[in-house]
């Protein structure tokens, strides 16, 4: 008996590995930022799929490497990627990519960019000078963006406009506020930057 779901809503409700054979079309969206924002999170609570993770256990060899201040119980740390999906209609899936964080694994960057419709750049209010390297690659890469304040404890506590400023944005690139742990806030945040590529493209 075939077990694949006959809909692609039926294969997010369900999580089934396959892609229902009525997507017809499908769209790469990068989930970036610094180390230690949150993007391995932000995946695994929006992903219909066991998100993949490639995390390795940070050892004495990154400590006068990796900035921990504000994060000090971080234990694991992605050397790779994060691939999450995410089925919109029964017609579009997006697939996530979410790249490391740290300068020494830029040479990720490149393939990863390509083919990649635009990007979500999570960032820490708390740290945002880490930030700005981040900018830099996706305008060397000429994505678009969408801003996500992903702060875990009094969000609104750091000004829109406020951050805006002080990253020196555009003043049609979105900023939202999320919490990467929590489904509907990332599912929010993801449809700021989806409607910011639309009105891009149209």
């Amino acid at each position: 008996m075939d077990s694949k779901p006959s809909t692609s809503a039926d294969a997010a409700v369900n999580g089934s590995i396959y892609v229902s054979d009525d997507v017809t079309a499908a769209a790469k969206i990068l989930v970036v930022g610094h180390f230690a924002v949150g993007k391995t999170t932000f995946i695994g609570s929006l992903s219909e799929i066991a998100p993949l993770r490639t995390e390795e256990k940070m050892t004495q060899a990154s400590v006068h490497v990796d900035d921990l201040r504000g994060v000090p119980n971080k234990a694991t740390t992605t050397v790779a990627l994060d691939f999450g999906r995410l089925t919109l209609s029964d017609e579009l899936v997006l697939y996530l990519f979410g790249t490391p964080g740290q300068h020494r694994f830029i040479q990720v960057w490149e393939d990863m960019a390509r083919g990649a419709l635009g990007a979500l750049l999570l960032v820490d209010p708390a740290r945002l000078e880490e930030t700005f390297p981040v900018i830099d690659l996706l305008d060397e890469y000429g994505l678009e963006y969408a801003i996500a304040v992903n702060s875990f404890s009094d969000p609104e506590k750091f000004d829109q406009e406020e951050i805006r400023e002080a990253l020196d944005l555009l003043p049609e690139t979105p900023v939202v506020y999320c919490d990467a742990r929590d489904r509907r806030s990332s599912n929010e945040a993801l449809i700021a930057l989806v409607r910011h590529l639309l009105d891009r493209a149209a």
